[in-house]
């Protein structure tokens, strides 16, 4: 969301951004809409203005009983109301047409994101740890999982259909243990507060982190039969957690001095994948339901950047602890995401595939998203109020992260070690191994 102001006194360098974006000008259009609505307020406060004097006046005219004045002073307040009443509607759809835009515009990318047109101008940062040698063709994880008896995407398409999976035993297991050991890090090392909430949301809640309008295609919509249903009120199954850690601060005014304020949680998460035809169309790597770890930020514009780059080093301790291999790329202007100014990915080596994958995004929103959540703090000292900045990262995402200790850790007879970090959370189990 944006600032109508700041477009109308930077409206060069609001279409320069889009551009880095790869997208066309778009502020005369905007301006324009905008005087359109300027003009219908300007036109409803006239018409109030002179609809107020002239009820004034009707009560002057009787006083003085001056009846023919008096009933043509009625006749133009009439009128008036009448064309009170278009002029509102005239305002109301002026106001529409310029919010609607307004939603479905991405964020600009700061000055420090490379530009380019899709993931192959991506930047490698820097790549860390070293890839693990094998004595034999390492296997991809679901070849693993299945040949374990552990990993059934069978039963779970008699479920609910493609791109589920059904993970049982010391393998369910191995998923739960990685989602505790990376809570206990983020919370006993990093200093996020752990929630636990909802993970059915409001439409202005996914309006607020910007999943809606837009991408309303990749989201999971409840339908809730024979359910008398609040008048206007959907509910969505969240995508990710950053919709409603985001979301605790929404009509917030805050304190300079509690932020910035960390959140993290751990939550089923759901993607229609709509776009994903025909790709990852086996194993884990893309599911509709998914298990993930998330980082949210909430801070002051002076802080977000720095706290840009400590978020990224907290998704990274993850891997390090894992013992994987991994490389961190800052994300080009065609490939980032729509609220984000500028995005880390952090990719996982997966010998199976003979390739990185990406295991967490970590994004900074500036106060993007903050606009639309209408979530702002009262600096010290001051009177005035300002938007906070944003930001949300994958801490990072346990059903990629259990496809890579599945297929980093495997050995030649199939089975799985369990890596250090995890066994205090596996009840003695370090090795997963077909029941014989």
């Amino acid at each position: 969301m944006y600032d109508l102001k700041w477009i109308r006194e930077n409206a060069e360098a609001f279409d320069e951004g889009r551009a880095r974006r790869g997208l066309g000008a778009l502020s005369p259009e905007i301006l324009a809409l905008d005087d359109t609505r300027r003009a219908a307020i300007a036109k409803l406060q006239a018409v109030q203005e002179r609809r107020n004097a002239a009820s004034k006046e009707v009560g002057e005219a009787m006083k003085a009983k001056d009846i023919a004045r008096a009933e043509a002073l009625k006749a133009e307040v009439a009128t008036l109301k009448v064309n009170f009443s278009e002029l509102e509607l005239e305002e109301k759809n002026a106001i529409a047409a310029l919010e609607t835009l307004l939603l479905e515009i991405p964020n600009l990318p700061l000055d420090t994101v490379p530009l380019g047109k899709d993931e192959n101008d991506n930047v490698e940062l820097r790549v860390v740890g070293e890839k693990p040698t094998f004595g034999f063709k390492p296997k991809e994880h679901f070849e693993i999982g299945e040949a374990l008896g552990l990993m059934d995407f069978e039963t779970a398409a008699k479920l609910s259909g493609a791109r589920f999976v059904v993970n049982k035993g010391p393998l369910a297991r191995l998923e739960r243990a990685l989602s505790q050991f990376m809570l206990d890090l983020h919370t006993e090392t990093h200093g996020y507060t752990e929630v636990n909430p909802p993970i059915l949301v409001r439409d202005e809640a996914m309006f607020g982190t910007a999943q809606l309008p837009k991408f309303r295609e990749d989201q999971f919509l409840v339908i809730r039969e024979n359910v008398e249903a609040e008048v206007g009120q959907n509910l969505w199954l969240i995508p990710t957690a950053e919709v409603p850690l985001t979301n605790l601060v929404r009509e917030s005014i805050l304190d300079e001095a509690v932020l910035p304020i960390r959140v993290t949680a751990s939550t089923p998460c759901f993607r229609a994948e709509a776009g994903a035809a025909g790709r990852d169309t086996r194993g884990m790597i893309r599911q509709h339901q998914f298990t993930k770890v998330e980082l949210v930020s909430i801070t002051t514009p002076e802080q977000s950047e720095a706290e840009h780059e400590r978020m990224l080093s907290c998704a990274e301790e993850v891997l390090k602890r894992l013992g994987l291999a991994y490389r961190v790329m800052t994300l080009c202007t065609g490939d980032m995401g729509f609220a984000s100014q500028k995005t880390y990915d952090i990719e996982v080596w997966l010998p199976g595939q003979d390739r990185y994958r990406e295991i967490s995004s970590c994004s900074v929103c500036g106060d993007f998203q903050a606009r639309r959540l209408n979530a702002r703090y009262r600096p010290a000292g001051a009177k005035a109020t300002r938007f906070v900045h944003t930001l949300n990262g994958s801490g990072v995402a346990v059903g990629r992260a259990l496809v890579a200790v599945l297929e980093n850790y495997q050995e030649e007879d199939g089975s799985v070690r369990v890596p250090d970090v995890l066994k205090p959370y596996m009840g003695g189990v370090t090795r997963l191994s077909r029941a014989s």
